[in-house]
């Protein structure tokens, strides 16, 4: 038996069944036992199907008979019928719906039983239908209130609509068009059957399939579309369940939700809205029967670019609705004149902040108990700043590229399309209505996989040598017209073919007036950035990494990187809130600090010694200095006496800052952490800087306004009050800010100092330049941006030596820091200390570099000093380090008691400055000395002759200057 003919007998097993009696389809027969029921059912198929030809008026005998005497009359060009023996077809007809005795019988029912067994085996259940609310689209809204982004799942870009809002109108367009019996049949209508078996013999180039609405409801929802003899069983069983469970109502519901009508919408409504910009309940006669008739095929009856055949189709709905007895001739003579107007066509691509709404996705299921969004339904009102987050990933995009361009490591590893056949194709179709080269209309229409790079994307359409020069030549065109010169590196050039499409970016050449592409291509290395509006903690613009189809990974909320010195800013808040003036004086010189009691794995004789990024040691320097240039050694020796006693004491307490801000849930105490050893989170970190810029008002990060379902708001964020960290207080806060400031005018930032008046902030670099930050605030916004590798398979991967974050991450905000300015809150000057802080602070003029007051009228650095409480000036600057001990170190002129020597080698940071030490120990916290004191020399003040030294006896029960001799 041929295969072929076993498929056809199991279809029509099954159809036998839920046409005759689909109360009690079987779907497993005993391949032996069975068959004498099998034969049953299949006669009374028979019966019932010839009945329905005779209904038709179509003559089944006289049409088997054409058949018999020409195949090729009926099989046409139906493939699917090419290769079957009619002999067999014809003695199968005679056997089961004649009744005739056949020997032998070209039917062999053990195998159409097994065929069908295995074809109808674990059908899905129909009852899953009942009460089903497809997945749908929700909109994400900008601060603006205007669509900025849809939120669904695959193939289920739709609006639930219920049917009672659904036209009388559009609903008959529909049944009329795709099943026009589907109130009198049981889910399958053998009349359609026959009608489509019929119409594919006319016109076989494009089939007719015979589907009722129940099972296109079964083929779309349960069953899957593969295109079988298996699938189109187990439809038609499934489809006579599904109208066992559900009413015609309930079916049509869902179908007219379920549907694909072409401009990315699914469901009525969808493509109401998309066609026509209106509801469905708003949708005229001529506009249903439109979208009914794109039921049959949305590509294949495009209005938008095939509108003659769109035209036809609607006709032929509304002749049909005719036909049914809903329309008069009038009615349908004025809806046929033409297509109904609709709405210009634009894509649904979306092109940037793919991280954010993930994050807005995963912050409803948190704050408003939306499981998901996909659902359907929802309108989410977001804080972001559409013209800010374009800028933002641009300028991280361009950051990361550079980064990797300047320390030679960019790969180019191929383009992302090649569209030189499909150039071809267009040169070869010859329009004389194209006015613009192949390649240009080929670039407009592909569709690049890094869909969300704000690169342009072009096409090598020139490579070789130039005829007249002899030069090489190689030359992009970019989707605007522009036709430019290609710079790339030499590896890139070898590997670029013809019509390779790229991404470049077109820089305009200084002094020569022509404008260059250069190749831009995507990095190994990530990044993030995010950006907060300090007073509400609105997350204005944030990404998560280079790009979302490379990586979904949001960077700036899902990672946890070591922040480095950009963490130092809450030690120094720590001295600050406990009296310390940014001029007070401090060592930077090595020092070993004891262990934790009760760190894990500490032992007895464990202790730390830090140093510095570049090893160097800068003697007696400021806190706001040591700051500025991020010194490793004094934010170390914060901890040991300069905020209380013990320096585990005073670790505990930054730590207690650290949670107090929301930095991290729980404090490992062990030193590095004062460093940035813990990692943190990019998006807690700005939170952190956002309340430096408030004098401690720290507000929280949010990415939603409200949420709104049918009209109803299931979510709205409650106005509350900035959360104040209580343990530093506004005047602390307002000091810290002014020593950011200087990072940018003369520290680790320097390369910012023209935006010193305007910004703050602080570099960050991890050990071995593994991460690279800068977080940074205005009077508006924070921005924090973070460089590095993702460390995959558990290996730290470097960004080079001497890639820090004022070198890699700081370019990166400065553009973003420009798009603020440009598209959120204008520039403007840093604000004063606020009148809660003003009352504890006094503004007075100091040496920048000694930390002395200035009181001889001269013109100095203005440094913002606390007050106490009896409003005094509250003098700290030699509480470090004794004033006798800096006066030592000062820095040596004619009448100064250090060595009469200078040179740039001999400080390296200021007037306190030297190198490894010039005496052995003057007090615990001062450096190691660079070389030991002649011990037959001995010491000498400067004015004591070269006179030989005479032995003394000295008694130890000498009275005065405690044994010394003057």
């Amino acid at each position: 038996m041929s295969a072929i003919l076993v498929k056809i007998f199991a279809t029509a097993l099954t159809l036998s069944q839920v046409l005759v009696d689909p109360e009690t389809v079987k779907t497993s027969f005993d391949p032996i036992r069975d068959q004498g029921e099998v034969v049953q059912i299949l006669k009374s198929g028979c019966t019932h199907m010839r009945r329905a030809f005779d209904i038709e008026d179509i003559n089944l005998d006289d049409l088997i008979a054409t058949a018999m005497d020409d195949p090729q009359a009926v099989t046409g060009d139906l493939k699917v019928l090419q290769g079957l023996s009619f002999n067999d077809l014809h003695a199968s007809y005679r056997q089961f719906c004649k009744g005739e005795t056949v020997e032998p019988s070209p039917v062999d029912l053990g195998e159409v039983i097994s065929y069908y067994n295995a074809a109808v085996a674990g059908l899905p259940d129909a009852g899953k239908l009942k009460g089903l609310k497809l997945p749908g689209v929700s909109v994400v809204l900008d601060a603006n209130g205007k669509r900025f982004a849809e939120v669904f799942e695959p193939d289920h870009r739709r609006i639930w609509v219920s049917l009672a809002d659904i036209p009388q109108s559009v609903r008959q367009a529909f049944v009329s068009a795709e099943d026009k019996r589907f109130h009198q049949h049981r889910g399958i209508d053998e009349r359609g059957v026959i009608r489509a078996f019929m119409g594919n013999m006319a016109n076989p180039g494009r089939p007719a399939g015979g589907s009722t609405i129940t099972q296109q409801v079964a083929k779309n929802l349960l069953v899957g579309d593969d295109v079988t003899y298996d699938r189109k069983m187990r439809e038609m069983i499934v489809a006579s369940r599904i109208e066992r469970v559900l009413s015609k109502a309930e079916i049509l519901e869902i179908y007219l939700n379920s549907i694909y009508l072409g401009r990315s919408s699914w469901g009525i409504e969808m493509a109401a809205q998309s066609y026509f910009g209106k509801s469905a309940k708003a949708l005229s006669v001529s506009e249903g029967a439109l979208l009914a008739g794109l039921a049959k095929g949305p590509n294949y009856y495009n209005p938008d670019t095939k509108p003659e055949r769109a035209q036809e189709r609607m006709a032929y709905v509304l002749s049909r609705m005719q036909e049914d007895g809903f329309l008069k001739p009038e009615q349908v003579q004025q809806a046929v004149a033409s297509l109904p107007s609709r709405l210009a066509h634009e894509r649904t691509r979306r092109t940037m902040g793919f991280h954010f709404v993930d994050h807005v996705s995963r912050d409803a299921r948190t704050l408003a108990g939306i499981e998901s969004l996909t659902a359907g339904g929802y309108t989410v009102r977001t804080t972001i700043n559409v013209a800010l987050q374009q800028e933002t990933e641009a300028a991280l995009q361009e950051g990361l590229a550079r980064y990797e361009l300047n320390i030679g490591r960019q790969r180019y590893q191929g383009p992302e399309a090649n569209i030189a056949e499909a150039v071809k194709t267009l040169e070869g179709s010859k329009d004389p209505a194209a006015t613009t080269p192949a390649w240009r209309r080929t670039l407009e229409a592909v569709r690049l996989p890094l869909y969300d790079i704000r690169w342009h994307a072009a096409v090598v359409i020139e490579k070789g040598k130039d005829r007249k020069t002899g030069t090489n030549v190689l030359r992009v065109g970019l989707a605007d017209g522009r036709v430019l010169p290609l710079n790339a590196w030499e590896a890139a050039r070898r590997e670029l073919k013809l019509y390779d499409v790229v991404r470049v970016q077109p820089v305009e050449q200084k002094g020569k007036g022509t404008v260059r592409a250069d190749l831009r291509a995507p990095p190994s290395v990530q990044g993030g950035a995010v950006v907060l509006e300090n007073r509400t903690g609105r997350i204005l613009a944030m990404t998560g990494g280079f790009s979302y189809p490379l990586s979904q990974l949001n960077r700036a909320t899902q990672a946890h990187r070591q922040p480095g010195s950009a963490f130092k800013p809450l030690t120094y808040l720590a001295a600050l809130s406990k009296g310390l003036q940014p001029n007070t004086l401090i060592w930077d010189a090595p020092l070993t600090l004891p262990p934790v009691s009760g760190e894990a794995g500490a032992r007895a004789g464990d202790s730390w010694s830090p140093k510095n990024f570049d090893g160097g040691r800068s003697g007696i320097m400021t806190l706001r200095r040591a700051l500025e240039n991020s010194k490793n050694l004094v934010t170390a020796r914060l901890l040991d006496g300069a905020i209380e006693p013990s320096p585990e004491e005073s670790l505990k307490r930054v730590c207690e800052l650290a949670m107090e801000a929301q930095l991290y849930l729980e404090c490992t105490p062990h030193y590095p952490f004062v460093l940035g050893a813990q990692p943190v989170r990019m998006l807690d970190l700005a939170a952190f800087y956002a309340a430096i810029a408030n004098e401690g008002a720290m507000p929280v990060p949010h990415a939603i306004e409200a949420v709104e379902q049918g009209g109803q708001i299931v979510y709205s964020r409650k106005a509350r009050q900035l959360t104040r960290l209580g343990s530093a207080d506004a005047a602390a806060f307002y000091q810290l800010k002014t020593m950011l400031q200087g990072v940018l005018e003369r520290g680790t930032a320097r390369s910012l100092k023209a935006l010193a008046p305007y910004a703050a902030g602080k570099t960050g670099t991890s050990d071995n330049e593994n991460d690279a930050w800068f977080v940074g605030f205005t009077n508006d916004v924070t921005i924090a941006v973070w460089v590095g590798h993702d460390n995959a398979e558990g290996k730290r991967r470097t960004l080079g030596r001497g890639q820090t974050g004022g070198k890699v991450a700081a370019p990166i905000f400065q553009s973003i820091l420009q798009a603020a300015w440009d598209h959120h809150a204008p520039k403007a000057a840093l604000s004063p200390p606020s009148p809660q802080a003003a009352k504890q602070l006094i503004a007075m003029p100091i040496d920048l570099n000694t930390g002395d007051r200035l009181t001889d009228g001269r013109k100095g650095f203005m440094e913002h000093f606390r007050l106490n409480w009896f409003g005094r000036l509250a003098e700290t600057q030699f509480r470090l380090v004794p004033q006798s001990e800096v006066y030592a170190f000062r820095n040596p002129d004619p009448w100064s008691d250090g060595e009469e020597r200078g040179g740039p080698d001999y400080y390296e940071d200021g007037p306190y400055a030297q190198g490894p030490g010039w005496l052995e120990a003057p007090r615990q916290h001062a450096p190691p000395a660079r070389r030991q004191i002649e011990p037959e020399r001995g010491f000498r003040w400067w004015w004591e002759d070269e006179a030989p030294r005479r032995p003394r006896r000295v008694d130890p029960d000498y009275l005065w200057r405690n044994g010394q001799v003057y």
